[in-house]
């Protein structure tokens, strides 16, 4: 993992998304932001690149929108 100021500050704030996210979806049962959740809560482990993590943190969160807008 890379241990730039950057790339560990941005999975912090990925991760804390990812964890309100969670709890929301845990709240309210909701799967589409329970899923959300977790994958942002995992994902920046596996990631080193900065900018790729805020790519993929960009994706599921349109991901996660686009299903609660389909209605799921």
């Amino acid at each position: 993992m890379d241990t730039s100021t950057a790339a560990l500050f941005l999975s912090l704030l990925i991760s804390a998304v990812g964890a309100g996210l969670l709890v929301y979806g845990r709240k309210q049962r909701r799967w589409p932001q329970m899923a959300g959740g977790v994958l942002l809560c995992v994902y920046p482990y596996f990631v080193s690149n900065a900018w790729v993590m805020a790519a993929v943190a960009v994706v599921l969160c349109a991901a996660v929108w686009i299903a609660v807008r389909a209605g799921w």
